[in-house]
């Protein structure tokens, strides 16, 4: 699919969805836009980086939590994310996410398609509130990632196909920052041994140490239904074979109604299993119950 049609579907999508929801009742009673979006790896954050929010709206004496597709294209793979996650009185999140990598170009040569993986993960509130609080939110999160076609990570050298990143994460909205527009700030640091974010396996020739990654985003509230932002994620460089080097994007995202929210970025992952320039399109859906 490419991206102009991922673009048209999305928009019939949130056409059909908005007026429906609007009719509902809302899924909780936090401020809006406050539950973020929904990272490629099911947790509440941005596109690339969790943020220590928790997913939907759901207070403390509240649950809730969202649901989520989303698709990123590059000149040589796609992505296909689907997700779920629980916010247990906007102290815990529970989540799992199926991520699907299709090999476009390298499928041929390999014998393999695509890559997968299932990622389960947890996220507790530690302290704070992004809203009133002086320091902000602060979470601590973990995501276990389970490889589920290791034939091609393991010839390039990586050494498990399993792992568990561990990251905390600090968030904060200042009031009027920025032309007058509320501004979030988020910095998490992650410690991982994983190789593309999982889908080539954990550790490698070069490094099967667990490392410290900074990953930060910064989003202006222009209202509350758009949001404009980028973000930044560090990597690890485990195998030998290939270079590995950071992500970055640039967002929009689109809140219309509390149940519904549209995220679209263009995103630059660098190198990819020796495949210059992997910059392309990202779009997610997200539900919020």
């Amino acid at each position: 699919m490419k991206p102009s049609t991922l673009c048209r579907l999305t928009l019939v999508a949130c056409v059909s969805l908005a007026p429906a929801a609007a009719l509902k009742a809302d899924p909780g009673s936090r401020l809006w836009a406050t539950g973020g979006v929904t990272t490629i790896e099911g947790t509440a954050g941005g596109g690339l980086v969790p943020w220590a929010l928790m997913s939907g709206y759901a207070s403390d004496e509240e649950w809730g939590g969202t649901l989520t597709l989303s698709r990123a294209e590059t000149d040589d793979f796609t992505l296909n994310v689907t997700g779920a996650a629980l916010n247990w009185r906007n102290r815990i999140e529970l989540s799992i996410a199926r991520q699907t990598l299709d090999l476009d170009t390298l499928g041929a040569a390999l014998g393999q398609d695509e890559l997968s993986q299932d990622i389960f993960a947890a996220k507790v509130r530690l302290a704070g509130d992004v809203l009133y609080s002086d320091y902000g939110q602060w979470s601590l999160g973990l995501q276990h990632k389970h490889q589920r076609e290791f034939d091609v990570p393991e010839a390039v050298g990586a050494e498990d196909d399993r792992g568990t990143d561990v990251y905390l994460a600090a968030s904060k909205l200042f009031f009027a920052a920025v032309l007058d527009r509320n501004l979030l700030v988020n910095v998490s640091l992650r410690g991982t041994r994983a190789n593309q974010g999982g889908l080539l396996g954990f550790g490698g020739d070069r490094n099967d140490s667990y490392e410290a990654m900074l990953e930060t985003s910064a989003g202006i509230l222009l209202n509350r239904s758009w949001v404009v932002g980028a973000e930044y994620r560090q990597k690890p460089d485990n195998l030998g074979f290939a270079r590995e080097q950071d992500w970055w994007d640039v967002f929009v995202a689109w809140i219309p109604d509390r149940r519904l929210s549209v995220t679209a970025a263009w995103a630059d992952l660098g190198d990819i299993a020796g495949l210059e320039d992997q910059r392309g399109l990202y779009v997610s859906l997200q539900g919020t119950f």
